[in-house]
């Protein structure tokens, strides 16, 4: 069985993330989400992959190219205008040929057996095969509703819990009956073809669809920032690691830590797994770095810094008495020394975060920051919980920011000095 891997989105919701890069090439533990999905492909025996470009889709290419280096054979389709997923799908009709094959979402993090249970499930029924879960907001995806095990209706982003909570999770098996139900599919009201109306078309037409579903723990839809560090935790947790770095004298690593080749930990480092640190990256002396932490290559993480739980990008430098704490940093910032990231309100409440435009409640009480790639900060600046900074900015030192800023700014605090000659008595 081929896949076909949907790839061609610019990730508008994990922006300034994606400013450079795709959603589906953030990296997670050292590898980019996509590669985290061919691995899994693997596994399941699927070694013949189609992805769907589109955005920044140089960066795909040049990285996977033919996939002989994954263990599989890659090929590239580009999407010129980006106008659905029906769409999508419909370019690979060529590849794909008669056969049957599985589509996923380039952005999805899943367990091996996601996979394996969707192709028993096709194996048994001979029918196009949708894979569902338990979900928490109903009103972020689209809702299947189900008898027993066929599909009967699916209902995108519904407004009330009336449909329950079984969402479509983006895994499916097609057939290529798929091809000519595209071929009818209209427009949406996002002015797109969508697959799920291209389902309830072949629905509407009395050809019944499949269902199998899985546990929520075995899926993840990593579609907004604070996604990425549950990603990363599950990965980590995961991930067999090893240590192939430079320990120096009186430095500490305590559970699974993950060291790149040419890494140096410095006297005093005390690293509490899991973690991962990629190659030619310079940690210490004397710093923290706590469990769930990502860090690139070329990473320096200066004296007496604590790092928890966040994912920093390669080359980025941390300063000396800095602290970074559920925060995602992207490529190439530079932290001045006391750079120092809030990640919990003054009221304990959950964390808000801006998210195209609108403000978003994250249901989590520890988040930090969200910072694009090439952000410089002075001496002494602090984050307000939530915050996210685009990339190219720079943002002088004893400033704090407590709102969202845009890209290619520079930020500057004024300060107002008083002068006055000394009295008698103050001397």
């Amino acid at each position: 069985m081929k896949a076909v891997i949907l790839a061609a989105g610019e990730g508008a919701r994990l922006k300034p993330l994606t400013l450079y890069r795709p959603k589906c090439m953030i990296p997670l533990a050292g590898k980019p989400i996509l590669e985290h999905l061919l691995v899994v492909l693997k596994e399941n025996g699927i070694e013949e992959i189609l992805i769907i470009i589109g955005y920044r889709k140089e960066l795909i290419q040049n990285y996977f190219r033919d996939g002989k280096e994954f263990g599989v054979k890659i090929r590239y389709i580009e999407q010129k205008k980006l106008c659905g997923t029906a769409n999508a799908v419909s370019l690979s009709e060529e590849y794909v040929s008669n056969d049957d094959f599985l589509m996923i979402y380039g952005d999805l993090l899943i367990d091996s057996s996601v996979v394996k249970i969707a192709r028993q499930k096709y194996a048994e029924k001979g029918l196009i095969t949708l894979t569902l879960t338990t979900v928490k907001e109903p009103n972020r995806y689209g809702i299947v509703k189900t008898e027993k095990d066929q599909v009967k209706k699916i209902v995108e982003k519904p407004k009330s819990n009336e449909f329950g909570n079984l969402a479509n999770v983006g895994v499916y098996i097609f057939s290529k009956k798929i091809f000519k139900a595209i071929q009818k599919t209209v427009k949406s009201q996002r002015k797109e073809f969508e697959i799920t109306d291209t389902l309830n078309l072949l629905l509407k037409k009395g050809i019944p669809l499949a269902s199998v579903e899985i546990e929520p723990r075995n899926w993840l839809d990593v579609g907004r920032p604070w996604d990425l560090l549950e990603a990363n935790r599950r990965i980590l947790k995961q991930t067999h690691l090893e240590n192939k770095g430079e320990l120096e004298k009186g430095a500490y690593l305590k559970g699974s830590i993950g060291v790149g080749a040419g890494t140096k930990i410095r006297a005093g480092a005390y690293i509490e797994g899991p973690v991962w640190i990629g190659e030619g990256s310079d940690i210490g002396p004397n710093c923290y770095i706590r469990p769930f932490t990502s860090l690139g290559k070329g990473v320096r993480i200066g004296n007496a810094c604590e790092i928890k739980n966040s994912l920093i990008l390669n080359q980025t430098h941390i300063g000396h008495m800095s602290y970074i704490g559920d925060s995602i940093i992207g490529e190439m910032c530079n932290f001045g020394a006391g750079t120092i990231t809030s990640n919990l309100r003054f009221d304990n409440r959950s964390i808000k975060v801006k998210v195209k435009g609108k403000i978003v409640d994250s249901g989590i009480r520890k988040l930090g920051v969200i910072i694009g790639d090439n952000v410089k900060t002075g001496i002494g600046v602090n984050f307000m919980p939530g915050i996210k900074v685009g990339g190219d900015t720079w943002i002088g030192p004893s400033t704090t920011i407590y709102e969202d800023l845009p890209s290619g700014i520079i930020v500057s605090h004024k300060q107002e000095l008083q002068f006055k000659r000394k009295t008698k008595a103050s001397k």
